[in-house]
């Protein structure tokens, strides 16, 4: 028995180096599948993204500000005569036509003026009519020798002061007739009335301080806005060659805007602020433009051929500056600097740093880093 168990211990010390053998054989011949299948798991996902083309075409250059609209003109109504306020023919923020009828005073007492006018003017006409006749006859008398000097001097004096009479009589008349037309106010220019400052009933005073309404004429309209004092060299020079674009946007209406053209700059800069004031006039055709509405302005200087533009939405911002993500052949994306030197309506002019042709990443930014490998959703460039 104990040379049978010494047998069997030696039989299974030599076992253990093969099966170690075997062992090590087989993890030998698993650890490529491992490792293949480890790096399968690994493997970097394809980002979907969105992506605009790098495009060459001819852009306008800018300059931009905010200004404020003002009324081309604006009418204070004041009455030149005072009365009674008999009639208001409008309705507080109407639009009315130059030469519609406002307010009536009433104009029974001026009415009366200027018939006694008239009437002294009648008297005082025949009166020189007299005197003109007895003028005559005392110049014939006079050279015939039968009045003395000193009588026909009276009566030539008489003479002239009765027809100055009539013209005193005559500009009365005048004046008692404007009285009576100022009783009726008609609007002296077109545009939309204010709020209505003195009711129907009221006591008016002849050239108050308070006007009746005010009326803001809205076509054509002011668009006034400050621009830094280092513009003016570049809008002199533009302005010299032609009249120069602007167009106001108003609030959140998008790209929709008036179209208007520069048409004053003043004659100094505000040294307190080192800005110029400019004037730009507007048609203002649909009204959209209102006095004292804000509006941002973009001056056209002039157009820049060959220009490099992008989506802006593909720029973005990091600590080296601006980059955007360039899409390569391989369907990766890399990492480029760019230098962005104006944006105009969602889209950014590069200066440097793309070719036209190229295609940017506009969405999915987020997830990538130089190297990965991207899917574009774009219907367009998709099958392209």
């Amino acid at each position: 028995m104990g040379i049978q168990r010494i047998i069997r211990i030696r039989r299974s010390i030599v076992l253990i180096p093969v099966v170690f053998c075997l062992a090590v054989i087989f993890a030998i011949s698993f650890l490529p599948a491992c490792s293949s299948k480890k790096e399968q798991s690994v493997k970097k996902p394809v980002v979907p993204v969105t992506v605009g083309a790098v495009i060459k075409k001819t852009v306008p250059v800018h300059i931009r500000a905010i200004g404020n609209v003002e009324a081309y003109s604006t009418v204070s109504i004041k009455a030149r005569v005072g009365g009674d306020l008999t009639h208001v023919y409008f309705r507080e923020g109407q639009n009315v036509n130059k030469g519609d009828m406002l307010f009536t005073i009433d104009p029974q007492l001026y009415k009366t003026v200027f018939e006694s006018a008239k009437a002294n003017l009648v008297r005082d006409t025949a009166l020189a009519k007299k005197a003109n006749e007895d003028l005559r006859r005392y110049t014939e008398l006079l050279r015939d020798e039968l009045v003395s000097r000193s009588q026909y001097e009276q009566i030539f004096a008489n003479a002239e002061a009765l027809k100055a009479t009539v013209e005193a009589d005559k500009a009365a008349v005048e004046n008692a007739r404007l009285q009576v037309e100022y009783c009726t106010i008609y609007a002296p220019i077109a545009g939309r009335t204010g709020s209505l400052l003195v009711n129907q009933g009221n006591l008016v005073k002849a050239n108050d301080d308070k006007p009746m309404v005010i009326i803001n004429q809205l076509q054509p309209v002011y668009v006034n806005f400050s621009l830094p004092e280092q513009y003016l060299p570049e809008i002199k020079k533009y302005m010299s060659a032609g009249r120069l674009r602007v167009q106001a946007y108003i609030g959140n209406e998008g790209e929709k805007s008036e179209d208007g053209v520069l048409t004053f700059v003043d004659n100094t800069v505000d040294i307190s602020t080192g800005t110029i004031k400019l004037k730009a006039t507007f048609t203002n055709k649909e009204k959209r433009l209102w006095p004292g509405q804000f509006a941002n302005s973009v001056i056209t200087l002039t157009t820049k051929p060959d220009s490099i533009v992008i989506p802006s939405q593909a720029v973005q911002t990091g600590q080296k500056g601006q980059y955007v993500f360039v899409v390569k052949d391989d369907m990766t994306v890399e990492s480029r600097p760019v230098n962005v030197v104006m944006t105009l309506n969602d889209e950014s002019v590069i200066e440097r740093g793309l070719k036209p042709g190229e295609k940017v990443v506009t969405d999915g930014q987020l997830r990538l880093i130089p190297g990965v490998k991207v899917e574009i959703k774009n219907p367009s460039e998709g099958s392209k």
